[in-house]
């Protein structure tokens, strides 16, 4: 079950991607996803797997490498990508205002949950790095899910987690796989631009606002469509 601290208290919420919108990481699992798919004898342009960057690790190999492949090395693919990407839970870094991001939201007197397609030991190293547990209800991981993003199971996931209703939250994302997941269950999605997608395509996709990262959301925080959900 997705850990929680005060389910069913809070009458409005923010869910939150982790990678590339709280944690500095989207790049590093570019690199990662290069190296295993070139392990595997796969040349796959660092541009096409960052644009993927997102989905959950089944889905994004699906999508680059070859249909005809042999299907049954796929989970190599993915074992190589999680021990490349472990190598760098030192080096990874919050955004400058992630933290106190989440910090406002909870004092705020919102839910907050952490909605992730990542592996549950990666999603322990990204708390790590956030250093915010106190401020979090919840948090999800692949694990609570049987499909990954673009599907909206993550966040079906991390809404039952805090017992709220998709209309009660707003979700905060950096990728395209991120707004259309919360498109397909009505929730209106704030884009950041610090995971590398930039705010024509969080828009196109359906991002009802977009900031560079969580330290300009913060300072835009009650104007924003979180400040909009507490005036509600």
């Amino acid at each position: 079950m997705p850990s929680h601290k005060a389910e069913g208290r809070c009458s409005k919420g923010v869910l939150f991607d982790v990678d590339g919108t709280l944690v500095d990481s989207s790049y590093i699992h570019t690199i990662a996803w290069w190296q295993a798919f070139r392990q595997a004898g796969f040349d796959v342009p660092m541009a096409r797997i960052h644009r993927c960057v997102g989905m959950g690790g089944p889905r994004l190999v699906d999508h680059l490498l070859p249909e005809e492949r042999d299907k049954a090395r796929d989970d190599a693919v993915l074992s190589a990508h999680s021990g490349i990407f472990g190598t760098y839970w030192p080096s990874l870094r919050a955004f400058d205002g992630a933290r106190n991001l989440l910090a406002q939201c909870y004092e705020s007197g919102l839910a907050v949950a952490l909605a992730s397609s990542a592996k549950d030991e990666d999603l322990k190293a990204l708390r790590s790095t956030l250093a915010a547990d106190s401020f979090i209800h919840a948090a999800t991981s692949a694990s609570h899910a049987t499909e990954s993003k673009p599907a909206p199971d993550i966040l079906v996931a991390a809404l039952r987690a805090v017992g709220l209703a998709a209309a009660d939250v707003v979700y905060v994302g950096d990728a395209v796989w991120d707004v259309l997941a919360a498109n397909k269950l009505g929730i209106p999605t704030i884009g950041v631009t610090c995971g590398g997608t930039s705010e024509a395509e969080l828009r196109a996709a359906g991002a009802v606002e977009v900031y560079e990262g969580p330290g300009e959301l913060l300072d835009s925080l009650r104007d924003s469509a979180i400040g909009r959900l507490l005036g509600r």
